[in-house]
């Protein structure tokens, strides 16, 4: 009925600190770009912001195929109260259930599995780093 609001929900706040997270790494790497277009410190990893767009291709997706799905299904409407489920205080419970059971589970499994992803890449950008410091050496 509605288990997408929650992902949803945590869709807007990662946008939110996906957005002060780049703008705080352009401002640190600004002062280095006005140094002839080169960065002092070529230190190489994944940015925050990085792996905070990763997470929002993820829930974002998620998101918009089940309001899709819910909508072909009638349950999502294009009129108030846009969710059939709100029509009735029985229905409504029943909707605020699943949300606390399907829709959190579906987001902590999604935030989860970005979590994994994450770590695959660290783990990558360290493996990449040790094989250039011994090239160097």
């Amino acid at each position: 009925m509605a288990c997408f609001v929650v992902p949803g929900a945590e869709a807007i706040v990662v946008t939110a600190a996906y957005l002060v997270a780049k703008k705080a790494e352009q401002k640190i790497a600004s002062p280095n770009l006005a140094n002839e277009n080169k960065f002092e410190n070529n230190e190489v990893g994944i940015t925050w912001s990085k792996r905070l767009s990763w997470l929002l291709g993820l829930l974002w997706g998620g998101v918009i195929l089940l309001a899709f799905e819910h909508f072909w299904h009638g349950e999502v409407v294009p009129f108030p109260p846009f969710l059939t489920a709100m029509a009735s205080p029985e229905d409504t419970a029943e909707m605020l259930s699943e949300m606390s059971t399907v829709g959190v589970s579906m987001a902590v499994t999604v935030t989860a599995v970005w979590g994994v992803i994450c770590a695959v890449a660290e783990a990558k950008v360290k493996k990449i780093k040790k094989s250039l410091a011994k090239k160097e050496a």
